[in-house]
């Protein structure tokens, strides 16, 4: 079995996928727009553009995501954060730091008890994150 983290976006997923593509070095797979989809017709002018599936390629480890194409208004994501666990102290550093830009920082990136530095933050397309490097490997 294998979780992975499917993420809503309010019109900014392809740009979010660029983006986490360049800074975590992984390779978007598919970006695919509700315009092409089958039965496009039945899709709202204004929504073909948006993504109704995105596939970012991390290793063996997947990131998926979406547009809100709901009718319901779109909802900030709450009651979650992406985790992002490196084993190097400098790289989780950047990567927190490259993540907070424009984004809000909830706890800032420093040495803890359990992590060699953890911090968290809410990117901003207004995704949360946390960002850390362990101690010990959480898996063993």
């Amino acid at each position: 079995m294998q979780i992975t983290n499917h993420l809503f976006f309010n019109g900014q997923c392809a740009e979010a996928f660029r983006f986490y593509e360049q800074l975590l070095g992984g390779k978007i797979k598919a970006l695919l727009p509700a315009g092409d989809m089958p039965g496009e017709n039945s899709v709202p002018a204004e929504a073909r553009d948006k993504i109704m599936h995105a596939y970012l390629q991390l290793g063996d480890q997947v990131l998926m995501g979406s547009d809100w194409l709901a009718e319901r208004p779109f909802e900030r994501p709450q009651g979650f954060y992406v985790s992002l666990s490196l084993d190097d102290v400098a790289e989780a550093e950047r990567i927190f730091g490259s993540l907070a830009e424009s984004g809000t920082v909830r706890m800032h990136f420093e040495p803890t008890f359990f992590a060699y530095g953890f911090g968290m933050l809410v990117d901003r397309f207004g995704i949360p994150w946390m960002v850390y490097c362990p101690k010990e490997d959480p898996r063993s």
